[in-house]
């Protein structure tokens, strides 16, 4: 089998530049001993076994270290698909059979659908041994590499904050929100999504290009702060739910306030027409 590249990146591709005369600004490999430049046919991989003694290897050097690894994706075990966490997943891939692997690669497609299992596997990619998760996306076999288990940050302490909200899970806020997921819960359409900050940027590009302002450095706006590094808005999370609920056709308050009036009829009716409630 085959990996072929699922994902690919998106971005706009922005240079470095020396704010003095906006020149781009380049990067060089040196030779550390001479300072001189030293051209890419050049470079060579190296371990340090001591203090400036290196053991150079080639990609022979990294295919020889284990021949069957380098070649095969070795499945290791079977999980339920709901068992690996998402900060886990890493890099997608599409896996293409080679021309001799259709049968085998159908059979496991169709036993990782059936099953609802994902295979795990490692297998051997740019000289690193990496773990997988495989599964039935469609057609085809998706390869995703996974993060190791000393890769992942140690998940932070919000004990205390849950102890503290522990009954805020409840009431009017839980219903808001529980009306929330309910209202805006759809068919998952990965194409409906678009980076359209992109878009905003490249308009905003645009439009110094357009102002002769290509070589203006752009300063915050009074009365603005930038971010904090790592800092971020503390959200009025009840807030967000009732605009989030507003904006999808009014919600549980317009459902409410619907019901409410249903209620007031009702009675009004009742009251105007005795006679007629009594036969009710």
């Amino acid at each position: 089998m085959s990996l072929h590249t699922a994902a690919r990146a998106h971005e706009l591709d922005l240079n470095l530049l020396d704010k003095r005369d906006f020149a781009p600004v380049g990067y060089q490999r040196y030779n550390k001993a001479t300072g001189k430049v030293v051209d890419w046919n050049n470079v060579v991989k190296g371990y340090e076994y001591e203090k400036g003694e290196y053991v150079v290897l080639t990609d022979e050097d990294f295919r020889r270290a284990n021949v069957e690894a380098s070649r095969t994706i070795d499945i290791q075990t079977f999980v339920d698909r709901d068992s690996i966490a998402p900060y886990y997943f890493d890099t997608p891939y599409f896996l293409v059979p080679d021309k001799n692997g259709e049968r085998v690669y159908a059979l496991l497609r169709e036993a990782l659908e059936q099953s609802k299992k994902l295979a795990v596997a490692t297998f051997v990619l740019r000289n690193r041994q990496h773990v997988a998760a495989l599964m039935p996306v469609d057609k085809v076999i998706v390869l995703n590499t996974l993060r190791y288990q000393e890769e992942i940050q140690p998940q932070p302490n919000v004990t205390g904050a849950v102890a503290k909200k522990a009954n805020a899970a409840s009431g009017r806020e839980l219903t808001m929100a529980l009306k929330l997921v309910e209202e805006m819960t759809e068919a998952w359409k990965p194409e409906g999504f678009k980076d359209t900050y992109r878009d905003d940027l490249m308009k905003r590009i645009n439009d110094k290009v357009k102002a002769g302002q290509t070589h203006a450095l752009t300063e915050p706006e009074e009365g603005t702060e930038p971010r904090a590094a790592g800092g971020g808005k503390v959200v009025d999370l009840m807030s967000l739910l009732e605009k989030s609920l507003a904006q999808k056709g009014g919600g549980a308050s317009d459902s409410a306030a619907r019901a409410t009036k249903r209620k007031n009829t009702a009675a009004r009716r009742r009251t105007a027409h005795p006679r007629a409630a009594r036969r009710a």
